[in-house]
């Protein structure tokens, strides 16, 4: 088996031991279907981000497509400024998309509930793949970049509605697990990316382009198959105050019949909301209730994006050629990012219910902050010692693990589980906002620092995991099997406020239903 082979056969294994571990383990009768549908909105965005972002082959190849099409406009060869100019709007037009489309999904998942929204957001994948296939054909860049923004867009919504979706359809016992499905598809699509990228594959001057149609497959499959799944039980129950549509959707996603339990546990919360209705923006800010719960979401999402792993890839290629490693060779090498991280992201799903969300988000950001410590000992010294690159792409590797353990998917839980279901869509797009904010901070800022700093640049991100993991380890309470009643309950004392009577009612039964999803 060739090397091209092993990697699309690992991929295909990955995401047959994940499904067939969760769905052994979980009596779900539709999180199959749920998982294979969903899947969409996570590989089709990570085909277009990273593939043009990490594949060599395939950014010198749009490199090339802007200067014929400037020859082709002007009649002179594109400036090296102005080809870095578009490049520089083509990568970071993705954020601003992002943005938007995190602003804009609180509104349309009021107005369409969580599957209405993600059916709406497939759209949009369609139409960028449209545009970005198209592109070169058309002898346009412009349409590369309206695609790239049109594919922000969708990826902001996808990041608010799926988590929240997941959330509220995931018994309290298995939420963690099935939330990470978002680390993992993520992981998947970036490894999937990579190896369509490579020279064998579409990653030539003829099929580059053809990269781009994939967006659509996994979009056009999730417009067939979603439809025949439920809307979320809590959104029917709590939001349209459709009691008996809820309890079909509890049936169809648990595989019982009776659902008295969770129907109650939904009413019990809604009796402790008072005048239940969907907050905005402005109100979430103002609320003393989840201030807490905001500043926590806050933090965990700027250290996400603020802790480091977008700016390893600025050196990735370098380390590895100190190490003796050719041009031809690099993409090959650079296959073990997607796949390291797409394993620890699977370990992390599967544990995540013994171990908890809070010690896995103090663990990988703390273990970031170690590596990137050794990381820099070892940028000094590889001129001086031949075999140092290679530690210092072991560090690389070990970054990038210890980022999908456990910050590259829990803080899109927390988001879910931290705010009860009035404040859960306003919380989400400000999460998003942060989070697409820091990303372009990112993009913007770490060349300057890297140009000042220079091997000591990943001292900043050092800084950033460590005030990280202190305050997680001193605010964050553990949300491990807590029902989201539960979750808002331990924040009332930092918050400074009283427990409603409902909240007292919680029988014994309940707190002590815990059934391990490895003892099913």
């Amino acid at each position: 088996m060739d090397l091209r082979s092993c990697f699309l056969s690992i991929d295909d294994c990955m995401t047959s031991i994940m499904c067939s571990c969760v769905l052994s383990r979980l009596h779900l009768n539709f999180l199959n279907i749920n998982v294979f549908c969903l899947f969409s909105p996570f590989i089709h965005m990570n085909n277009t981000f990273k593939t043009s972002l990490c594949v060599p082959f395939v950014l010198q190849y749009i490199k090339a497509f802007y200067n014929k099409t400037w020859i082709e406009r002007y009649g002179e060869p594109i400036s090296t400024e102005t080809v870095t100019l578009l490049w520089s709007v083509t990568v970071s037009i993705f954020s601003i998309g992002g943005l938007f489309g995190a602003l804009s999904a609180t509104l349309i998942i009021k107005v369409l509930g969580r599957k209405g929204t993600l059916l709406l957001n497939n759209s949009f994948a369609v139409i960028a793949a449209v545009l970005l296939s198209l592109g070169e054909m058309s002898r346009s860049f412009e349409m590369l970049i309206i695609g790239r923004l049109i594919m922000g867009v969708d990826s902001g919504i996808a990041l608010s509605a799926l988590p929240m979706y997941l959330g509220e359809i995931s018994p309290k016992h298995f939420r963690g697990m099935i939330g990470q499905f978002n680390s993992i598809l993520i992981c998947l699509g970036v490894f999937t990316g990579q190896v369509l990228g490579m020279p064998e594959l579409l990653g030539q001057e003829s099929t580059w382009i053809y990269l781009f149609s994939f967006l659509a497959l996994p979009a056009m499959l999730q417009l067939c198959v979603l439809p025949f799944l439920p809307e979320s039980p809590r959104y029917l129950l709590m939001e349209r105050r459709d009691e008996a549509g809820a309890e079909k959707a509890f049936q169809r996603f648990l595989g019982k019949k009776d659902v008295s339990q969770e129907l109650e546990e939904v009413h019990m919360e809604a009796r402790a909301q008072d005048k239940l209705h969907t907050v905005s923006v402005l109100q979430l800010l103002k609320s003393p209730a989840v201030r807490w719960q905001l500043i926590t979401v806050i933090i965990t999402m700027a250290c996400y994006q603020l802790c480091g792993l977008n700016a390893i890839w600025y050196y990735t290629n370098g380390i590895l050629r100190e190490a003796g490693f050719t041009e031809s060779i690099l993409p090959y090498i650079t296959l073990s990012t997607g796949a390291i991280e797409t394993l620890a992201a699977i370990i992390s799903g599967l544990v995540i219910e013994r171990i908890g969300r809070k010690p896995l988000l103090i663990f990988g950001f703390f273990s970031m902050a170690v590596f990137f410590s050794l990381l820099t000992v070892f940028l000094n010294f590889q001129d001086r010692v031949s075999w140092m690159p290679y530690l210092s792409y072991v560090c690389i590797l070990a970054v990038i693990a210890s980022f999908c353990s456990g910050p590259g998917g829990i803080p899109f839980i927390l988001t879910g589980e931290l705010f009860e279901q009035s404040y859960r869509p306003a919380a989400f797009m400000i999460a998003g906002t942060v989070n697409w904010l820091s990303n372009f901070a990112v993009g913007l800022l770490f060349p300057f620092i890297q140009e000042t700093l220079q091997s000591f640049s990943f001292l900043v991100f050092v800084a950033v995991c460590i005030l990280g993991s202190i305050y997680l380890y001193v605010v964050l309470p553990e949300t491990k099997n807590k029902t989201f009643m539960d979750i808002s309950q331990s924040f009332a004392k930092i918050n400074k406020m009283p427990i409603p009577s409902e909240r007292r009612k919680r029988s014994k039964a309940d707190r002590e239903s815990y059934l391990d999803p490895f003892q099913i």
